[in-house]
């Protein structure tokens, strides 16, 4: 690590994130730790201890991220929710890693090919998200009945995703209703594993009596995006408009009280490389469009917007030594400068996520969601991996 800026992943609340959500939902045999996009900003070497908490199924979105999971996991299975070229089938037999079947034209590809190992199939249906997916019950049943007499191609899962939480609409109802017409001709008791809950539907709805398998992503990493209905005026009219809708549309019970906290596991940290005191009316930054009112100081951080630290962040604001400072003068490529004060020395660390800064904080200032903050922090920034406060590996 050649410069001070890393994300720190917090092992210790992963963990206790896996333990209580399987301890409150313990009716699934499989539960499926998504580590798409370098385990959601937090490094694919997480991989491992979610694992050993009870997490038995792994997810990813592409051949690459399984790869570099399956070089973490020998062993552990692994589904591709994105379906992969037909050209590299033979390197999914290679990793042993489950693949996703979302059309019939690629299950049609797929049955040319010369396959003489075991290769593991989830069948993926549309239920009402316009995604990938199978949308015709004619085609579901022929694959199905096809692979249920092949020789090498094992149909080990069928899944679904869901678009809304149900909490406040009826689109959680319908794709339920969809999943069950398009797989009407089939027998689900038949397959080893049926999963369509993810971590906002696990928390929101009771357990889908037909699934042994469920999702989880967001809420192991330590964020409960359930809409809440908070208190005060605002959480009447929430509760007043959640029940009108629930009414209206005849809404299955769902829940926003979870009976358990999680932890986020991600910080963000940099560190100041230079210190320098500037006169009232000195520019600060391209186009010169920040304006000093006062003498005062600045500081330089090596991190910028080719490091996932967006442009929109200017005018948010960091900690140093527990104190908050303000990001001024635009976002460089690869440098931010804060307005600060004299007790600001250089190397001193500072905080752009993390204690004091949550993530959903800085989605709010960019007007985005708190996974796309935590998934654009670039991959070439290190992740270090902290368990019982000590460092347990380095991602560099």
């Amino acid at each position: 690590m050649y410069r001070k800026t890393y994300v720190e992943t917090n092992i210790n609340n992963i963990e206790e994130n896996i333990k209580k959500i399987i301890k409150t939902y313990p009716e699934y045999k499989y539960y499926f730790g998504v580590v798409k996009s370098n385990g959601y900003g937090h490094s694919y070497k997480i991989s491992k201890y979610i694992v050993d908490c009870g997490v038995n199924y792994l997810a990813v979105s592409s051949l690459e991220e399984a790869i570099q999971v399956r070089k973490i996991l020998k062993d552990t299975p692994i589904l591709c929710l994105e379906p992969i070229s037909i050209e590299f089938i033979y390197e999914c037999i290679k990793y042993n890693i489950t693949i996703t079947v979302h059309s019939y034209e690629y299950f049609k590809l797929l049955l040319e090919q010369d396959i003489n190992k075991n290769l593991k199939i989830h069948m993926k249906i549309d239920s009402g998200m316009s995604r990938l997916g199978l949308t015709d019950k004619v085609d579901i049943k022929k694959i199905y009945d096809i692979l249920e007499k092949h020789e090498y191609l094992e149909l080990e899962g069928i899944y679904s995703h869901f678009a809304t939480s149900g909490v406040n609409d009826k689109e959680w109802d319908k794709q339920m209703t969809n999943f069950l017409e398009l797989t009407s001709n089939i027998n689900l008791k038949k397959v080893p594993i049926v999963h369509m809950g993810k971590s906002v539907t696990l928390l929101a709805h009771e357990k889908i009596p037909f699934c042994n398998g469920v999702r989880i992503g967001t809420i192991m990493y330590g964020y409960n995006q359930l809409p809440k209905l908070g208190n005060g005026v605002k959480g009447k009219l929430r509760e007043l408009r959640r029940n009108y809708f629930v009414k209206k549309y005849n809404i299955s019970p769902t829940t926003t009280d979870v009976p358990f906290n999680v932890k986020p596991a991600l910080s963000l940290y940099s560190e100041v490389i230079q210190v320098k005191k500037i006169k009232a009316g000195t520019k600060v930054g391209y186009g010169a469009t920040y304006t000093a009112k006062e003498d005062t100081y600045i500081a330089v951080v090596p991190i910028g917007y080719s490091d996932g630290y967006r442009c929109g962040n200017n005018h948010s604001h960091v900690i140093i030594n527990t104190k908050k400072y303000h990001v001024i003068g635009g976002i460089c490529m690869g440098m931010i400068t804060i307005e600060v004060d004299k007790t600001v020395k250089t190397y001193d660390r500072v905080t752009l996520i993390g204690e004091g800064i949550s993530v959903k904080e800085v989605a709010t200032h960019l007007n985005t969601t708190s996974m796309e903050v935590i998934c654009m922090v670039d991959n070439n920034i290190p992740r270090i991996l902290i368990k019982d406060n000590k460092l347990v590996d380095i991602d560099e």
